[in-house]
């Protein structure tokens, strides 16, 4: 890794006033990382173990993502197909609770060991799939230490000229700081998918009609009703239930929503993955936020007017008496439709998109413990619950990361779609598994024909079986860019990636791919280029897993 020598360029300028030097540093490795999302850090951690210079550029000052973010409730799946780095961080999570230590507010004992789908904690595999947000963060940071990665923290991307691309070749990247990164291979790690972008990378936003890759579950979902995320019961939309002319209430939209399997711009809804605290020491009452209005929450009254009572089945416990507490039930967390503009929005846009969903989530929450249309049996549970005191404690105990649950997709080498979720199609370059449901959350809330409110969206499909995941959705197209990974808005349909974009599915993903940078710089090849049988290789060297297991077990 070479840089400027500061002190060097301070020497110069006082032994010779004449000489002068840019604030501005030039700093050059092998792999640059745009992110600091829990797949940069595996990235990172695997390019230094390749033995490759690595810088991480991260415009997050806490490292994990969503990880370190509030969901500790993991997203498994089939956990026989998590390996690597992947594997490794739950084992590390593991190891912290294995310590009596670290159970302060609720003794081991008393703790549930409930996951999804699997137990919070594997004696067996000695892996941890549930834990708390300052563990997570903990451990990532452990590993730069480890590894001793050089994380530069709070840097943006110059969206707007900051990517000098040359002949296909991504040349460096500046920041709005002035600092200017060279590499031989850059992988964008992040949420959004900035850098992709900004080097003209082809991406798709919104969600892709049914006929573009002969899907089902793709485009507007109108009609099709999963998981317990819609309204079932008739609720009126309107300020004066039943009249139209009074106007709709907070929250519904008066757009048509779209033909059945019709592409659209709409992404689905985001919301922040609380961490709630019922140990009395341990809790902070959740605030009320500046311009609170109650009449937002109109249609929530309404569902419990209806006799709906699910408040707290997503309440989902973590250790130490503590939540991670995400959307349930028609009207919730999610902000829905609240979010069409964020993947393509400047940072000031974002920075507002974000600050409207928390204060929509406080002002539920708030509205939840105490507006007396809420019924008392749920003001009452309402009144043990409160923000973790203990956690994201520079932030008002609130997260730091947002769910950006979608954002932009690239168009790639090969796009992924549920065809290759259900393994309808050979993958022949698999770099990692995914397993997960078929996911998407509710993307619109509109006025049926009927009259009353219904939500949209919100898809849950199994795919049946653990899927590969093709080398070819981490490159972009080999004419647009050939030293560049994406493996987080990586290829692929939206309907496909709600179920690839779990946590542990793109710590896999970021390993994979500073595998392949590792193996592009020492060919001195285009990413497009790296011999598959070669990478194949190294990544079960790495105890990736590329197959199902004989027999798969959670």
């Amino acid at each position: 890794m070479i840089r400027t020598p500061k002190s060097l360029l301070f020497l110069l300028t006082i032994v010779f006033p004449f000489f002068s030097c840019s604030k501005d540093d030039v700093f050059d490795a092998d792999v640059i990382i745009y992110g600091g999302t829990s797949a940069a850090i595996t990235a990172a951690v695997q390019a230094t173990k390749s033995g490759k210079s690595v810088i991480v550029v991260s415009p997050d000052k806490h490292l994990g993502g969503l990880s370190s973010g509030g969901l500790g409730f993991t997203d498994t799946g089939n956990k026989s197909v998590i390996g690597g780095l992947a594997r490794d961080f739950y084992h590390r999570v593991y190891l912290h609770y294995e310590d009596s230590a670290a159970w302060q507010w609720q003794k081991h004992s008393e703790y549930g060991n409930k996951g999804q789908g699997t137990p919070a904690m594997d004696g067996n595999a000695r892996t941890m799939w549930i834990f708390e947000p300052h563990v997570a963060e903990k451990v990532f940071e452990d590993y730069v230490k480890e590894y001793n990665i050089d994380v530069r923290r709070d840097e943006w991307l110059d969206r707007d000229g900051g990517v000098v691309v040359k002949e296909g070749r991504i040349v460096s990247i500046t920041v709005l700081n002035g600092n200017t990164y060279k590499g031989r291979v850059f992988i964008d790690a992040t949420y959004e998918g900035d850098l992709m972008a900004a080097a003209g990378v082809s991406y798709h936003v919104g969600r892709e009609a049914n006929s573009v890759y002969g899907e089902k579950w793709n485009g507007v979902q109108t009609g099709v009703l999963h998981h317990d995320h819609w309204f079932k019961s008739d609720i009126s939309p309107y300020k004066v239930p039943g009249d139209s002319t009074s106007g709709l209430l907070y929250g519904v939209s008066g757009e048509h929503p779209g033909e059945y399997g019709a592409g659209d711009h709409r992404v689905q809804a985001y919301c922040f993955r609380m961490c709630l605290s019922n140990h009395p020491d341990n809790r902070v009452a959740f605030p009320k936020p500046d311009h609170y209005n109650p009449e937002n929450y109109e249609l929530l009254a309404r569902v419990f007017a209806s006799g709906w009572r699910e408040t707290f089945r997503k309440f989902d416990p973590i250790p130490n008496r503590k939540t991670d507490t995400n959307n349930h039930g028609p009207f919730s967390t999610d902000f829905i439709g609240m979010n069409y503009d964020y993947p393509e929005a400047s940072y000031e846009r974002r920075r507002e998109i974000i600050r409207e969903h928390e204060n929509y989530q406080k002002g539920l929450m708030y509205f939840l413990a105490n507006d007396p249309r809420v019924p008392a049996d749920v003001r009452e549970e309402m009144a043990q619950w409160g923000l973790a005191a203990d956690e994201f404690t520079d932030n008002g105990n609130w997260p730091h990361q947002l769910y950006i649950r979608e954002a932009r997709r690239m168009v790639g080498q090969y796009v992924m779609t549920e065809h290759d979720t259900f393994s309808e199609r050979e993958i022949a370059d698999p770099v990692g598994m995914g397993s997960y449901t078929l996911d998407s959350h509710n993307v619109q809330r509109y006025v049926k024909p009927d009259g009353y409110v219904q939500n949209e969206g919100d898809i849950g499909v199994h795919p049946g079986q653990p899927y590969q995941i093709s080398y070819g959705s981490l490159v972009p197209k080999q004419e647009e860019c050939t030293n560049l990974l994406v493996p987080v808005c990586l290829s692929s349909s939206h309907i496909a990636f709600g179920s690839i974009r779990m946590e542990p599915v793109f710590m896999i993903l970021g390993q994979s791919a500073a595998l392949a940078a590792s193996l592009a710089i020492d060919g001195d090849v285009a990413v497009q280029e790296v011999d598959y049988a070669t990478l194949e290789r190294q990544l079960l060297d790495e105890k990736q897993v590329l197959s199902a297991p004989a027999v798969q077990k959670n």
